[in-house]
């Protein structure tokens, strides 16, 4: 399972389980990628330490743990497969150790962190993009970390600027003022979401202080935090003796320790001491069931039914954990798991995940089912309750325990690709367990899982009694689309075009960074790169570093040729490629992967059908076995597509009930006129429409050799490789040229256009701003990057940033895009505010854009802008997904096979010149398409 496989399955419960700093992601036709939450996946991972043999450790055999003076625990990796190093601060302060009255006080801490220091009182968010760093924080129940990864060049920068804020945190009235509102904007975006508010129910009844509280807070906590309140949490909990700093990548350990011993040893020890009259530590979690049998009700405005049961289990370290993950892996992962066959075969459900959620002091297992809104929720339970009851009477079969322990093994090696990866694995072991080598030893015990065991664990833990059930209803929503095609009433503020600390001061708040020149001219492998005589494009990179494979394809198969009457067309043929071909049914397609723990996953985008999978190794073979089978072979059987189409339109009724991606649909519908491509988005009645006979034709017509590019970098002998998809690829067949259409030339709008679309039930807005943009191959397209990042590439690093978020306090996140796909672009901004205050998010965004348009930018900003996207790039090639995609779309886009290593040459080359000139020519504040969806809007208070 792959780190994305494992952040899609366990989303639910990552929401709840992790409140990200910046956890935004961009909503545009290429895959959404997550940028923090996915690599925490780990915390579910938390098992017993069953076998102490140090001969079965593997992943930390070479992890030197050092305790400094002052208690500071220091964890260092080497790892020389990239010239990168993470460094990450985990302080073992979390939502746990909060009470009602002060809950998302860590929360709110992790905010402020950025706000600088007394010795450099600046945006940290800054300092970071200037380093050229993948950098995030997020806070838990157990735990607030800070993290992030540079080239190796940096690493003592990054250390002193954790150091720094470790001990000279700069916190005033006015920075809390702003954080707070920024805070309870991300709590209200939380808020839109039905399954928050399910879960939320449900844990406070399963445990009504410690784990049952709301990892971010509460507005009305939020609200009453004090500065002397906020100060008295930092010294009590951020301090050496508190916190666990890991070091992974490439670097010396005893250099690195002895930087880590200047830079971070003269920092004091904390003193015990006594928060708001409570004692910091917090006695066993307990779980109280409430003692009515009767499920939580939520009836609200939402979309899908849910159905979610709760069972409260020990903590991390309690011996019976490795049998409850397996127990799970056999309930609810892959086509082949009991409650996948009895609730999403049997046309019950869309969808089932489940989540051991292990933590320091208890923790529970979750079930989450999602169903059609017209469906009767509380027939779930039955099923439910019938399939864990016949697992724990008749036991698993060998082939479901190998299976499972597979999957799990998978899991863990294919989450552990990347260095940031690996130093998450450890920081969360250490502070959740004690013990760093904690994966190991849960591999170890994983294989010593017995049949008698699940069962056991099964009937201890997962009996009717034993849980809470909640169950939430939707009510019929009603969106209302608003449309004015005249400038709107704004809010008038006194807004300057320059940053609240001018790019110049910043600079000189960076530490000296020992520049490294092997890092800059250290010469990237190129891929092989082949054609099959039918047309296939094959890209191979050898990558030794782990026993793991990484494949990403393309082919041109996406929503853009969907006909005019039957939208979703596309969508539906990726989502049906594996129900089945002309050898295999779908069960038995998917046991081929699941039996390996390999995952294979397509998915139609605009201008494509996306193709992701993983495996280990050695199952390669399989992997591109299955892909050929999937793609030469499927045969769309009558009830599977049924399935499909069901799961469709539930996903549809869910996004009608996403502010996100209504204001997405709605904004690009404003942009483009009806026959664009861009505009089609699938209804109920073109789902409903669609044949199988329709299916089968367009897999037919489009999905072709020819028009298919594939990618694969891991652990193989690329002569192997080609070999193996010579005779799998070799034999299909296409007639004719690939099928092309048309995006006609769209002008932008001629003054301000608003639609403001209701969804009824929101506590949050999201906003989205903007018009067509540049293609890929134009050749403004690097001093738009420039420009972007300036403007609003990172939410912490942007003039879009420090003004609406740091200064005004309107957004928990704004970002800004230029989607540059090979036939058509767009540029947009997106923002999440309160709707009271959309409109002066709005209004100041404008502004902001008319300021650079006339002004331009600075080369103090041109120059933080390079050295924030050309570090960030060579941090993003040390992950095989990363590098894989990177391969993938350079050949997509038809570019140089240069690309992937002359990349930041054209970004460092671009002028301040340039950048202006695409400032004036590609930022328009006057003809731009404004789409706000979520509450009424409302005027500022």
């Amino acid at each position: 399972m792959s780190i994305l496989s494992a952040a899609y399955r366990y989303r639910f419960h990552l929401l709840l389980f992790i409140v990200s700093l910046m956890t935004l992601l961009f909503l545009g036709n290429a895959p959404a990628k997550s940028q923090d939450i996915s690599t925490l996946n780990r915390e579910r991972n938390q098992l017993t330490l069953v076998t102490k043999n140090s001969q079965d450790l593997k992943l930390t055999e070479n992890v030197h743990r050092t305790v400094l003076e002052n208690g500071l625990t220091v964890l260092i990796k080497e790892v020389h497969t990239a010239p990168v190093v993470s460094v990450q601060v985990w302080y073992k302060f979390g939502s746990r150790q909060e009470a009602p009255g002060v809950n998302g006080i860590a929360h709110q801490l992790e905010h402020m962190m950025f706000k600088g220091t007394t010795s450099r009182p600046t945006q940290f968010g800054w300092l970071f993009s200037a380093l050229g760093s993948d950098s995030n924080a997020f806070t838990s129940y157990d735990q607030t970390a800070y993290y992030g990864t540079v080239e190796r060049d940096k690493l003592k920068a990054l250390l002193a600027l954790e150091a720094d804020r470790m001990q000279n945190a700069l916190m005033d009235s006015e920075h809390l003022a702003s954080e707070k509102r920024v805070v309870i904007s991300e709590l209200q975006g939380y808020e839109n979401s039905p399954e928050y508010r399910l879960s939320r129910a449900i844990l406070r009844s399963v445990f009504p202080n410690g784990y049952g509280l709301p990892v971010g807070g509460t507005k009305a906590d939020v609200e009453k935090f004090q500065i002397e309140q906020v100060r008295q949490y930092y010294r009590q909990f951020y301090h050496p003796e508190n916190a666990v700093l890991i070091i992974v990548g490439d670097c010396q350990a005893q250099e690195t320790l002895a930087a880590v011993k200047e830079i971070f040893g003269s920092i004091p020890k904390g003193q015990q001491s006594i928060v708001n009259g409570q004692q910091s530590t917090v006695n066993s979690q307990q779980s109280i069931v409430s003692n009515s049998k009767s499920p939580i009700f939520l009836r609200e405005q939402g979309s899908a039914s849910l159905l979610q049961a709760v069972y409260p289990l020990p903590s991390a370290n309690h011996p019976d954990m490795p049998a409850l993950e397996v127990a799970d892996y056999i309930l609810t992962e892959g086509r082949n798991s009991r409650l996948y066959q009895a609730l999403v075969e049997s046309g019950l459900a869309t969808d089932i995940s489940g989540a051991v959620v292990s933590l320091k002091q208890g923790g529970w297992y979750e079930l989450l089912v999602t169903a059609d809104p017209d469906e009767d929720v509380s027939k779930l339970t039955p099923v439910v309750n019938q399939a864990i009851a016949k697992l724990t009477k008749t036991g698993v079969t060998a082939a479901e325990l190998a299976r499972a322990k597979r999957q799990l093994e998978s899991a863990t090696i294919l989450s552990n690709r990347s260095i940031t990866d690996q130093a998450m694995q450890l920081g969360n072991d250490e502070t959740t367990t004690g013990d760093y080598r904690f994966t190991d030893h849960y591999l170890a015990a994983v294989h010593q899982v017995t049949s008698a065991d699940v069962k056991a664990v099964l009937k201890k833990y997962l009996h009717p009694s034993a849980r809470k059930v909640g169950i939430f209803q939707p009510l019929t929503n009603q969106n209302k689309e608003i449309a004015s095609k005249q400038p709107p009433p704004q809010t008038r503020e006194n807004l300057s075009g320059n940053l609240p600390t001018l790019p110049a001061e910043m600079l000189r708040y960076l530490p000296v960074i020992e520049h490294d020149e092997q890092v800059n001219n250290k010469t990237l492998q190129v891929p092989q790169q082949f054609t099959l005589a039918n047309g296939l494009q094959v890209l191979l990179l050898s990558d030794r570093s782990t026993p793991t494979i990484t494949l990403s394809g393309h082919i041109q198969a996406g929503t853009e040729f969907d006909p005019g009457e039957q939208v979703g067309l596309a969508a539906l043929v990726a989502d049906s490629l594996m129900s089945g071909t002309k050898t295999k049914n779908a069960v038995t397609l998917a046991k081929a992967l699941e039996d390996r723990g390999a995952t294979l996953d397509f998915e139609a985008y605009r201008n494509g059908v996306q193709i992701e999978g993983n495996s280990l190794a050695e199952d390669l073979p399989v992997l591109i076995k299955t892909l050929a089978d999937a793609l030469k072979n499927s045969t769309f059987p009558q009830k599977e597509l049924e399935l499909n189409r069901q799961q469709a339109l539930t996903d549809l009724k869910v996004e009608l009930d996403d502010p996100a991606a209504v204001a997405r649909k709605i904004f690009l519908q404003s942009i483009y006129p009806k026959k664009h491509p861009l505009h089609k988005f699938p209804t109920a009645e073109s789902l409903q429409s669609i044949k199988r006979k329709d299916v089968i034709a367009f897999q037919n017509k489009y999905y072709r050799p020819d028009s298919m590019v594939l990618a694969l970098v891991g652990d193989f002998d690329t002569e192997e490789v080609r070999s193996l998809i010579q005779a799998e690829f070799g034999d299909w067949r296409a007639s004719g040229s690939p099928p092309k259409v048309e995006y006609p030339q769209v002008s932008n709008p001629s003054n301000l256009v608003r639609v403001n679309p209701v969804i009824p039930g929101k506590a949050q807005a999201i906003t989205y701003m903007g018009y067509t943009g540049i293609k890929r191959q134009d050749p403004r397209f690097y001093s738009a990057l420039v420009l972007n990042q300036i403007l609003g590439g990172d939410t912490l690093s942007s003039r879009l940033g420090a003004e609406i978020r740091d200064r005004q306090g309107l957004t928990y996140g704004i970002y800004s895009h230029f989607q540059a796909e090979k036939d058509f672009g767009t540029f947009w901004i997106e923002m999440q505010t309160s709707p009271e205050d959309a409109n002066q998010a709005i209004a100041s965004t404008r502004k902001l854009l008319q300021n650079i348009h006339q002004q331009g930018v600075t080369a103090t900003e041109l120059e933080m802008a390079k050295r924030s996207l050309t570090g960030s790039y060579h941090v993003s090639l040390a992950d095989p997904e990363e590098l894989t995609s990177n391969i993938l779309m350079n050949q997509v886009y038809g570019l140089d096979k240069t690309e992937l290593h002359t990349y930041t040459q054209k970004i460092q080359q671009v002028t301040l010149t340039e950048v202006n000139q695409a400032a004036r020519e590609l930022l328009h504040p006057d003809n731009l398409v404004v789409v706000t969806a979520g509450p009424p809007i409302l005027a500022h208070r």
